[in-house]
């Protein structure tokens, strides 16, 4: 498991910014954050994967560079995913993407999570990169990876969320039988009684795009 925020960088103030009550209201502004953060957490993944030898010819002779081997398949949550998802595809340009409805749904104290789109290149033997902000109970990775195994399975899974709870990476750890890393850029306490991140920062698909009915 990778935490961006074990060392210190500038990329604390951004996760700041997106926890501060006050400046999350701007909705630009924390879209930006969760792409810039998605930024560093893309190259910081980049350096797992397998790369080759490329020439590149200059106007005074030629160089060899490791360049990566396969770009991977970027899959995102909608649509709390999105911004984040921008921050990976900036980086990863050329990638194949695909995209997974979910929500939750709640009843009382029990939470569930609908699957209600599903769209993939193929996915066998291919190293893919699961994005989703908010690792809260971790139900919606496994319940995406069970509906993206339709499609082929996946070498590698990385997944990265911008927060992620204990209880989630503990659910990751239990019902995740693929190889998979996770990249996150915070650990918070714990989850609240209403399957929140605790301190986390709010519903990020609400403070990016707005109240959902």
């Amino acid at each position: 498991m990778f935490v961006l925020s074990s060392n210190v960088s500038i990329a604390n103030q951004f996760l700041l910014e997106l926890r501060d009550s006050v400046l999350q209201k701007d909705r630009m502004r924390f879209r930006k954050n969760l792409e810039r953060l998605a930024e560093i957490l893309a190259y910081e993944l980049s350096k797992s994967l397998r790369y080759k030898n490329a020439t590149a010819k200059t106007p005074l002779g030629s160089t060899n560079v490791q360049v990566i081997a396969e770009q991977p398949v970027l899959i995102t949550i909608l649509r709390a995913g999105l911004p984040f998802f921008q921050g990976f595809l900036n980086f990863f340009d050329s990638a194949d993407a695909g995209f997974i409805g979910a929500f939750r749904k709640e009843d009382a104290d029990h939470l569930t999570i609908k699957l209600e789109y599903l769209a993939t290149p193929t996915l066998d033997g291919r190293t893919v990169v699961l994005i989703d902000p908010m690792l809260a109970t971790g139900r919606s990775i496994i319940d995406s990876v069970n509906a993206m195994m339709k499609n082929g399975k996946p070498a590698h899974i990385h997944i990265a969320s911008l927060v992620a709870a204990p209880e989630g990476i503990k659910y990751l750890q239990e019902h995740l039988k693929l190889p998979y890393t996770l990249w996150t850029c915070a650990v918070d306490e714990n989850l609240n009684a209403q399957f929140y991140i605790v301190p986390g920062l709010g519903d990020a698909g609400d403070l990016s795009f707005g109240e959902k009915l």
